[in-house]
């Protein structure tokens, strides 16, 4: 198998047939035996079902994963990664906005020897509540963790076997496919690619889910917060003890009699609530390496599986239909 597609699918009953349409023509063009696979992560809507009558209509290179709940993209992508057996395996979003006649450029560039090929979204077309954010994380990640990704946010990627194997032997709880993939790469690179406005839909990812991707981008690959807050304990430490004496010796000074110089010294902090803030901060910070490694060591099955639709497969479950 020379290619692997993996589409993880959530409530896209309404692009799949668009996706179909485009998808099977553009890896037909490629003339490499491939197969795409796609993990339908616990969708409320009919996508399921579609993807039955996908597979049903092309089994010999169609894989559906149908999973038992709703596990999140990433989780996904890894049931897809562990399913996989192409030398080269890429990642696709199922709504179109990365069209999938890009796929023929990644693979290009992995021949070239590349083990990792990310993307960089040509011309975005999300709004620009969205681009702002996703550059400014985009610069926050890096200085963090030396993971250079131009664009963290493009799903479209190509990585090796090698890679692959390397991932599937990782059982982390909190995973950045893209990030950690990057780590292990020996020869990456980064190409441009079309982007379009999504064929049917919404965006599955709220400024909150955003957000919560990045911290676990952050913390997961290095202690630079930890310590960046450290430092920044020290230094506001020291400016509040300069300035509480600066204001308490200036307050005693005005006080005209030595009683009234002694109560401004007992005055309330005037640095109090801001020191709090720092405080409530830190344990928050502190707190998230805490739940990571209460997640970690829990080792519970990252997600379950339903069923699998695949030629010849020896392990469909009776479920599958019930799933559908």
């Amino acid at each position: 198998m020379e290619l692997s597609v993996i589409i993880p699918v959530y409530n896209e009953e309404l692009s799949l047939p668009a996706l179909f349409a485009r998808l099977y023509p553009a890896l037909d063009k490629l003339a490499l035996t491939y197969e795409i696979i796609f993990i339908n992560d616990g969708s409320s809507d009919r996508s399921a079902a579609v993807l039955r009558q996908q597979f049903d209509g092309r089994p010999d290179v169609t894989r559906v994963v149908l999973l038992a709940g709703n596990y999140g993209q990433h989780m996904a992508i890894m049931a897809g990664f562990e399913h996989s057996r192409g030398n080269i395996v890429i990642t696709l979003d199922a709504d179109l906005q990365n069209p999938p006649e890009e796929i023929a450029a990644l693979v290009a560039k992995m021949k070239e020897g590349h083990d990792y090929v990310g993307t960089i979204r040509k011309n975005r077309q999300d709004s620009f509540l969205r681009r702002w954010p996703s550059r400014v994380l985009n610069m926050i990640r890096e200085r963090t963790t030396r993971i250079k990704m131009t664009d963290q946010g493009c799903m479209l990627r190509a990585y090796s076997r090698t890679i692959i194997n390397a991932l599937n032997h990782c059982r982390e709880v909190n995973i950045y496919i893209p990030a950690l993939a990057y780590t292990f790469a020996s020869r990456p690179t980064e190409i441009e690619v079309a982007h379009e406005e999504r064929s049917a839909g919404d965006s599955k990812y709220s400024l909150y889910k955003l957000l919560r991707l990045n911290f676990d981008l952050m913390t997961g690959f290095s202690i630079a917060p930890l310590q960046l807050f450290s430092i920044l304990g020290i230094l506001v430490s020291l400016l509040a003890m300069t300035t509480y004496v600066v204001v308490m010796v200036t307050r005693w000074m005005q006080a005209s009699t030595f009683a009234q110089g002694l109560q401004a010294m007992w005055d309330r902090d005037i640095l109090q609530f801001f020191l709090i803030g720092i405080v409530l901060f830190g344990l928050g910070l502190l707190g998230e390496y805490v739940g990571r490694i209460y997640e970690q060591v829990r080792g519970r099955p990252r997600y379950l599986i339903d069923a699998v639709l695949e030629q010849h497969a020896q392990h469909v479950q009776p479920t599958a239909e019930k799933s559908v």
